[in-house]
């Protein structure tokens, strides 16, 4: 130990994010050493308690691996990564039941045998839900279990600022104690990155606001690899209404039999697609926007009122309450709705284990890209995702710290000559600029066109903003920004380099295929650079 130790707040093991895979990950390596959770705000608030539908596995006699893996790479248009595909459907069942020894209640039938759920891309029943709260539950009993356990520390409202990395190898990070307004020194042997997507960067998301791509924009930061990042899944159907934020109307209606219809009562899926309203989120989501331009209208409708009233409070009672609560009787009329940015199917690129590009780093959960979803996420694939690789993680943990993996201290934040600011309208400002930028020209529906000016605008943004960045002392929102601008420069460029159509990639100037598919890499060097990489089979 040297003299700034005292500098340092050393630990075995940092994780950055509290959802599911964060969380997971610190009850499996909790008995291996010094332990602790960051949450930049605290551990009620995550993408992984807005999940709805549930998480899919095969549980059933009719269903099997072979199918589930199947319906993942087709709906991954091309991109998924088989080995990758095959080791996490075959770990399905094993972490249901123990998201089950940890508290979790799925909803089950008379018979006893769980309560399977039906979505689109899904050739059977298979997704394992707790009602219409799957994420909330799972996020109760997750946080019950951690809080219960004293060899974990949950540090809450701090936000990590940069990774530390000297020598190629992460160290640990800077972090903004947001209590103390202070910057302190996080040092660890192994650092995993679980801060969740970066839905944020949109104008319309059914993120939570905390999901600003925190992770993904450190670990490019600090030199690892980040792969597909042109690849953001819009979910097609978020409650469209002033006075509700970010409400996600489950895809599981749709399962049930919900129809997507117009301001008429008219349905339109059968001039899309012949799967109907069952067709993948891509198709529906795009289906959706071109009705919202021709029509000129602000959203369409989501009917499932022909249902039984006992059934659709019974089966959905989170929509149902939340509707009912805006004035929206679900039994007796349609919800309103608009697509949303909700997936960021790309990240940092890593292992099942999340092992990334640099030594001492993981990446986990909708942080990483491990080439699972492919180009498209199959529906309830992701909290299966996280949860698989939560426990690979922690494995790779164990080899690390067996390894003889030591904690560094390293030198303090210097904030130079950054003074308090008098004008954080320019932050505001920016972030809504950013979300519009966004959301007209790397939405839905691309174009070069689209791309070209989004690219000239980001830029300017980010001199913006990194010139605040520099005067000013931080803030949280400063923070966020700054990631959300880095993370959507990742997704201009990505997306302007993929001259096709692929998943949820969609762009009028290439609307086919290529008959090879690539995954795209992007690492930030001297010059920042893009590379391609064969698909790994």
């Amino acid at each position: 130990m040297d003299s700034s130790d005292s500098l340092n707040t050393m630990c075995d093991v940092l994780i950055i994010g509290s959802g599911i895979a964060g969380l997971s990950m610190a009850l499996k390596v909790a008995n291996i050493g010094k332990v602790i959770v960051l949450t930049k705000t605290n551990l009620t608030e995550c993408a992984t308690i807005l999940a709805q539908a549930g998480i899919s596995a095969v549980l059933s006699s009719n269903d099997s691996f072979d199918t589930h893996i199947r319906d993942t790479v087709n709906v991954g248009d091309g991109l998924c990564h088989q080995d990758v595909v095959e080791k996490i459907v075959s770990a399905a069942p094993e972490r249901i039941e123990e998201l089950v020894k940890w508290g979790v209640q799925f909803s089950k039938q008379d018979n006893d045998q769980y309560d399977l759920g039906l979505e689109a891309g899904h050739s059977y029943r298979r997704v394992v839900h707790s009602k219409d709260i799957t994420g909330a539950n799972i996020q109760k009993a997750l946080v019950n279990r951690v809080l219960e356990d004293s060899r974990i520390t949950v540090l809450e409202n701090h936000i990590a600022i940069n990774l530390k990395v000297r020598a190629g190898r992460c160290l640990g990070a800077y972090v903004l104690d947001k209590n103390q307004d202070r910057v302190k020194n996080f040092a660890a042997k192994v650092t995993v990155l679980a801060t969740g997507g970066l839905g944020k960067a949109f104008l319309y998301t059914s993120n939570p606001d905390i999901s600003s791509g925190d992770g993904i924009a450190m670990a490019y930061r600090a030199g690892a690899t980040v792969m597909n990042m042109e690849f953001i899944q819009f979910h097609p159907t978020l409650l469209y209404h002033p006075h509700a934020k970010s409400f996600l109307i489950s895809e599981a209606l749709r399962g049930e039999g919900a129809k997507l219809i117009d301001e008429t009562g008219s349905r339109f899926m059968p001039s899309y697609d012949s799967r109907l309203e069952l067709a993948p989120r891509d198709v529906v989501a795009r289906a959706i926007d071109s009705e919202l331009k021709r029509s000129g209208n602000d959203c369409l409708f989501l009917d499932i009122s022909f249902k039984d009233s006992d059934f659709i409070k019974n089966r959905f009672p989170g929509i149902f309450t939340k509707c009912f609560e805006l004035g929206i009787d679900i039994t007796k009329e349609p919800i309103p709705i608009v697509p949303a940015a909700h997936y960021a199917i790309g990240g940092v690129k890593t292992s099942v284990s999340g092992q990334t590009d640099i030594p001492g780093l993981l990446a986990i959960g909708e942080t990483a890209c491990t080439g699972f979803h492919g180009a498209n996420r199959l529906a309830s694939n992701s909290l299966l995702e996280s949860s698989v690789m939560a426990h690979y993680a922690a494995q790779e943990c164990r080899n690390l710290l067996t390894k003889g993996n030591h904690v560094c201290s390293f030198s303090p934040w210097h904030s130079g000559d950054a003074v308090d600011s008098d004008e954080s309208v320019v932050v505001s400002q920016n972030w809504m600029e950013l979300r519009l930028l966004m959301w007209n020209y790397v939405g839905v529906v691309r174009s070069d066109k689209r791309f070209r000016r989004a690219q000239q605008r980001i830029h300017l943004l980010q001199d913006e903003i990194n010139q605040y960045y520099w005067n000013f002392h931080l803030t949280s929102d400063l923070i966020e920004l700054r990631n959300l601008a880095d993370v959507a420069q990742m997704i201009i460029n990505a997306g302007f380099h993929r001259k096709e159509s692929r998943g949820v990639h969609y762009t009028i100037d290439y609307p086919t295929k290529r008959k090879t598919s690539k995954d795209t890499l992007l690492r930030k060097s001297v010059r920042s650079e893009i590379f391609n990489s064969s698909k790994c089979d």
